[in-house]
């Protein structure tokens, strides 16, 4: 099944106002890397529980950061030191403004997206650029290839590898950049298995940074799309079938800790039979329909929750595109104007703690289907007329 494009409004970022997604296609054993069969799109989700411990299980004894920062080759993974070293000074240096709200163009991952532009040759330009707004930008996806050089292929030259993987590195938090890391790691082989485009002319007017792969994409864009978080929809997402090994299992517990507070009346208004497509993560402004229990008619502690919930699926993100989220979520209404829903469908074990689940209002929704695996989908904007 090809690529479906988002059908998104007029605006640059269509995503905001609708989204479409093509369904991923194989499952990968998360230590042979083998293809072991055919996975099929599903609304299901995985919710929270502390992070678990960030290692790979391999004879080297290395991590992900440390096989990664060196060539990027998905298929030595040799321990690094000066590469890391060079993408965490940088990305140290973006996070240390604090006082900056919003992502800006200068802030290390946009600043690395112009080093790399500057880098690309005429024929690279022609292969992976493109003009800002073109239709490949809102596209969204949990397993597809947004250009056909991979990180890793000889199309790219090892100074640019390190430039991709500083704009990873600058887009994430500290956590969230090893567990991506792992993430990729475990799905494909790594960062080199990622493809990536760039939309736009950097220093010269609006741009975007996009990757995109199996289970995740990331974007840079120093606040070029205006009104969306993380300029554009994203997602996340991890193969890994036994939920306690699941990097993002933990997200799963933390909205499930939301659904053991509600008395029996709301549970009733938040659990629901049948999880709507995955990919169905439109933005509909105030008019929208919203599954669910509305967190408006929630106490303030169980509010709370839903908070936090939130908080902590934004975690893997850098700090300024995180306050963006919570600024647009207030001018969409704030937390009053959501409603959280969970999904019978998909329960994994059978045991009560749901694997799918939804928090959506007027600027936002947050779809986590955890069965088989986990794919999100995060798309979070104000909705355009």
């Amino acid at each position: 099944m090809g690529p479906v494009p988002f059908c998104l409004s007029a605006s640059l970022f269509s995503v905001a106002d609708s989204a479409s997604v093509i369904s991923n296609r194989h499952v990968v054993h998360r230590r042979s890397f083998q293809l072991v069969g055919a996975d099929k799109p599903g609304p299901w989700i995985e919710l929270n529980q502390p992070p678990r411990e960030l290692k790979m299980n391999r004879q080297d004894g290395t991590t992900p950061e440390d096989r990664h920062s060196d060539s990027l080759n998905r298929r030595s993974f040799v321990k690094a030191g000066s590469a890391a070293l060079v993408a965490t000074s940088v990305a140290s240096t973006a996070l240390a403004d604090k006082k900056k709200k919003k992502p800006k163009k200068t802030a290390a991952a946009e600043a690395s997206v112009g080093e790399l532009y500057a880098s690309l040759s005429d024929k690279q330009k022609e292969t992976i650029c493109f003009k800002f707004g073109h239709p490949l930008q809102s596209r969204i996806n949990p397993n597809w290839h947004i250009t056909k050089p991979e990180i890793d292929d000889d199309f790219y030259t090892k100074a640019q590898r390190e430039l991709a993987t500083r704009i990873i590195k600058g887009v994430c938090s500290e956590d969230g950049y090893k567990r991506f890391l792992q993430q990729m790691e475990d799905d494909d082989g790594g960062v080199g298995a990622y493809s990536m485009a760039i939309f736009g002319q950097p220093g010269e007017g609006d741009f975007q940074w996009v990757l995109t792969g199996r289970h995740l994409t990331l974007r840079a864009d120093g606040n070029s799309t205006k009104q969306v978080a993380f300029g554009g929809g994203i997602v996340y997402g991890h193969s890994e079938e036994e939920p306690e090994h699941n990097l993002f299992h933990y997200h799963t517990k933390k909205a499930n800790e939301v659904f053991e507070a509600l008395d029996e009346k709301h549970r009733l208004q938040a659990l629901l039979k049948k999880a709507p497509k995955e990919s169905q993560v439109p933005i509909q402004g105030a008019a929208g329909r919203f599954p669910g229990v509305p967190v408006s008619d929630l106490s303030s502690d169980q509010e709370d929750l839903v908070e936090q919930t939130i908080k902590v699926g934004l975690a893997p993100y850098r700090e300024s595109d995180v306050k963006e989220v919570m600024q647009l979520l207030k001018k969409g209404g704030g937390l009053d104007k959501l409603s959280m829903a969970f999904y019978q469908q998909g329960d994994i074990n059978n045991d009560k703690v749901w694997d799918i689940w939804r928090v959506e209002g007027p600027s936002f929704v947050w779809h986590f289907r955890g069965a088989p695996h986990v794919h999100t989908y995060i798309n979070i904007g104000l909705k355009k007329g």
